[in-house]
């Protein structure tokens, strides 16, 4: 029996997942799990990336003392967020996390020299503060002397693997989100690049076929669903909703409802909108007293009756010194009434969420010209029980919940049709269908 490992690390934790096929089964099994936390180091928040090398050595080293080493292992990760190494392969600078306030105004100076239009016209790149392009632009700026060092750019699961196994790449998924890929060519726009005042000789060949190494691209893969009428949800500390399309949708329109093409298995694409998440409910969990547990923070949004609504995409909730303030603030703004107390604050930020996935299906359909019929939603946010009744009650549409571990499986999956375990993405669905259960929510 082959055995293959899911390196999979979020930007709030991380585990090993080993899973294998028997007698057409999927069967998972945590091996090593460990936090990940931005910590401050000055005025700038970072990520240990020392820290995530020896815990994903720790995690192959806990699969090897099983007795199942793996046949192979795939590591993916949020996007992103990059490094910068010199020729001797050593870091230069500090791995700066999406969430640090450098990229403020970053936008405007790089549409100085690509127009947004332009830009998302030949990338396909959803604008948000934190792209690769705008971190790259707050280092020019910023800090030339570390591009002017610089011989290579490595996204964080690129240089997570040039670590532990060697060879510097850039994974397609994970080039893709970046803003400076073509949707066409699916590889380095290098006029954007040049452009820009990015020196070419830091990017590294972007390489398909491989284990995608972007989270939300190994999570679409785990989606069991059958024909095109589902949107998919990959619901963690992001909520990512969109479609697998054959074709990138470049069109104004798209644009200007601030949807994404990032690339997916195949040659697909992930048609797609990045919606705020659970980062809220995570954040207001931290601020309180004892950090409860998610089920009793979802038997308090049940108890309460309190219906304001706030846009989550609002750049208010990105970072803030106090969620649960920001939230409070944002409630009056809108002309509703301040919550009282905790479990207000649990409802809306549900009821929010919630209402923030109805309209984005809402615009999909209008981009794509397709009735969707149902909801699919993978990852842990799967596992919510009244965010899923709200999201079904709110678009009027069944949503299916599950499996959880939507990430890891869809990496492992990967991974076994690579080696030819599994014969095709359809295979991989209906084993994913006959292994893990589903559970179905009606509006």
């Amino acid at each position: 029996m082959n055995y293959y490992l899911a390196v999979d690390i979020g930007a709030s934790s991380g585990r090993h997942i080993r899973g294998c096929l028997d007698n057409g089964r999927l069967i998972l099994k945590e091996i090593h799990r460990f936090p990940n936390d931005m910590t401050k180091r000055g005025d700038t928040l970072c990520w240990d990336t020392d820290a995530l090398i020896a815990e994903a050595n720790t995690g192959l080293q806990k699969c090897a003392a099983l007795g199942t080493p793996p046949h192979s292992a795939g590591i993916d990760t949020w996007g992103v967020d990059f490094v910068l190494t010199d020729r001797d392969g050593s870091l230069l600078g500090d791995s700066v996390a999406y969430r640090d306030s450098r990229t403020d105004g970053m936008d405007i100076e790089v549409e100085r020299l690509v127009p947004y239009d332009e830009h998302f016209a030949r990338t396909g790149i959803q604008k948000q503060p934190f792209n690769t392009v705008y971190q790259l632009m707050a280092l020019k700026l910023k800090s030339p002397g570390l591009l002017e060092r610089a011989d290579s750019l490595l996204l964080i699961p690129d240089y997570l693997h040039y670590r532990i196994y060697g060879g510097k790449r850039s994974e397609y998924t994970h080039a893709s989100t970046t803003g400076l890929v073509s949707a066409l060519t699916r590889d380095w726009d290098w006029d954007i690049i040049e452009r820009l005042g990015f020196p070419r000789g830091i990017f590294q060949p972007v390489v398909h076929g491989l284990t995608p190494s972007h989270d939300t691209a190994s999570a679409f893969m785990a989606v069991p669903a059958k024909g095109d009428g589902s949107v998919y949800i990959s619901s963690g500390t992001w909520s990512l909703l969109g479609v697998v399309s054959d074709t990138p949708i470049l069109s104004e329109a798209a644009r200007k409802a601030g949807f994404s093409n990032e690339g997916g298995y195949g040659g697909t694409y992930r048609f797609l909108k990045n919606i705020m998440g659970l980062w809220m409910i995570q954040s207001v969990r931290r601020e309180m007293k004892d950090s409860p547990s998610y089920a009793v923070l979802e038997n308090m949004a049940r108890d309460s009756d309190y219906d304001g609504l706030v846009d989550v995409n609002d750049a208010a909730f990105f970072a803030p010194e106090s969620m649960t303030r920001a939230i409070e603030l944002k409630c009056v703004e809108a002309g509703y009434p301040r919550p009282d107390g905790a479990a207000d604050i649990v409802r809306c930020v549900y009821s929010s969420l919630a209402r923030a996935y109805a309209d984005s299906i809402k615009e999909l359909e209008a981009l794509t010209g397709k009735r969707y019929t149902s909801i699919h939603i993978i990852g842990g946010g799967s596992q919510d029980d009244i965010l899923n009744k709200l999201t079904a009650q709110a678009a009027g549409l069944p949503v299916y919940a599950g499996p959880a571990e939507g990430t890891a499986l869809g990496n492992i999956v990967s991974q076994m049709l690579r080696s030819g375990e599994l014969p095709g993405i359809q295979a991989a669905h209906e084993a994913i269908r006959n292994s893990f259960t589903i559970k179905e929510v009606l509006p």
